[in-house]
């Protein structure tokens, strides 16, 4: 039977890549470069197979995905052959889509939102349903009690005052709806005690948040080359410039403060310490998907000797984004046939800020050599499930 990814945020650019990438790979128009579920070491009978992903989702946009992959492809995102080449799967995942429920409570538009995922459940006949938060980035959520547990949560779903962000709302329709759930951004998402409660009564994995694409991804390798080498680093500071829809949605003070500090955090967590320095993020519209950051590194060495690196970073933010997408909706796909509930913290190779569960001995590791392990082990236990 096939598997469902249903994308939160489905017209968006990361969406139409993932699903545009899916469908050339199917095809064999394309090779399947950043799937590390690829690689040999991650490559178990217990994950389905790329061709038998199937896409639909939820967005505010109506914009069809054929027009949206044709403007990734005049951006030089993914080439215009292939996005002609899979014309009639856009076209198939596009009437997939709906529109964003609206009701006069959030348990309503809950109950709405499942629906629809039933729904595409049942008409394709599909084994299990991953759901993927690849929209926009919300603002830092503020504190409710309600957050904390899951029947005063239940209790106030059902008032006309909202108790949780459109990320976190979706997360509760996907475990009602018998689904598990991925963030791939850094809003809160599922990571509220009240929606991990939820999941776990349900049996359901989740995983998160806020995917490792790029400046990120350089620090968790460099990072614990300093801390093995007993290198103090005093300060780390690093510009990000991007453009496209997520730049323009972090020039909202609101969202950019919840990604710096997601993009932060691998430093603390690593280093054992936090060096002075922060992360600027800036929207630059003409660069349109594609991001350049800058970071410089100052350290200390043997007798004091001051030092410092400095390193950028040029890449696609979609092209980075879209395998990974792709590679976390059959590892949680497969975890959840395996029987795996609460958050999969083995899944941290992924994710700028992941979800600590306790599996990996209570300390999440944030190096990549560290992760890579883990995931590799992660991957062999689904093999023998």
């Amino acid at each position: 039977m096939a598997t469902g990814v249903w994308l939160v945020g489905a017209r968006g650019s990361v969406a139409a890549t993932s699903i545009a990438g899916a469908a050339a790979i199917r095809a064999g128009l394309a090779e399947p470069t950043g799937c590390v579920t690829e690689l040999p070491q991650l490559q178990v009978a217990s994950l389905p197979p790329l061709g038998d992903l199937v896409f639909g989702g939820h967005d505010v946009a109506d914009t069809p995905l054929a027009k949206k992959a044709d403007a990734l492809a005049a951006a030089g995102v993914v080439p215009a052959r292939l996005v002609a080449a899979v014309a009639g799967e856009l076209a198939a995942a596009d009437a997939e889509i709906r529109p964003a429920p609206t009701a006069a409570t959030q348990r309503e538009a809950a109950a709405l939102v499942a629906a629809d995922i039933t729904d595409f459940r049942d008409r394709h006949r599909l084994e299990r349903v991953v759901v993927v938060n690849v929209a926009s980035t919300e603002p830092l959520v503020q504190p409710h009690p309600a957050h904390a547990d899951l029947d005063a949560l239940e209790d106030q779903l059902g008032r006309s005052a909202p108790v949780l962000p459109p990320s976190s709302l979706y997360a509760y329709a996907a475990f009602t709806a018998g689904c598990s759930h991925v963030d791939f951004t850094p809003s809160t998402g599922a990571r509220l005690p009240a929606l991990a409660e939820l999941a776990r009564r349900r049996g359901l994995p989740h995983a998160g948040h806020d995917g490792k694409t790029g400046e990120t991804l350089v620090k968790s390798v460099l990072a614990p080359m300093f801390a093995m080498r007993n290198l103090r680093v005093r300060t780390w500071s690093g510009t990000n410039l991007l453009g496209g829809g997520d730049g323009a949605n972090l020039a909202d003070p609101g969202p950019n403060a919840a990604k710096a500090s997601s993009k932060q955090r691998v430093l603390a967590e690593t280093l054992g310490y936090e060096p002075q320095g922060h992360t600027r993020i800036e929207y630059v519209d003409d660069i349109g998907d594609f991001k350049t950051a800058w970071d410089l590194v100052t350290f200390t060495g043997f007798l004091g000797t001051a030092m410092r690196m400095e390193f950028s970073w040029h890449g696609c933010d979609s092209a980075l984004a879209a395998p990974l997408v792709l590679d976390l909706a059959r590892l949680t796909a497969a975890a959840h046939r395996a029987g795996r509930s609460g958050p999969l913290t083995e899944l941290a190779f992924f994710f700028k800020d992941p979800i600590d569960s306790g599996a990996l001995g209570g300390k999440v590791p944030h190096g990549l050599v560290e992760q890579w392990a883990a995931l590799a082990a992660f991957a062999r236990g689904l093999g023998d499930a």
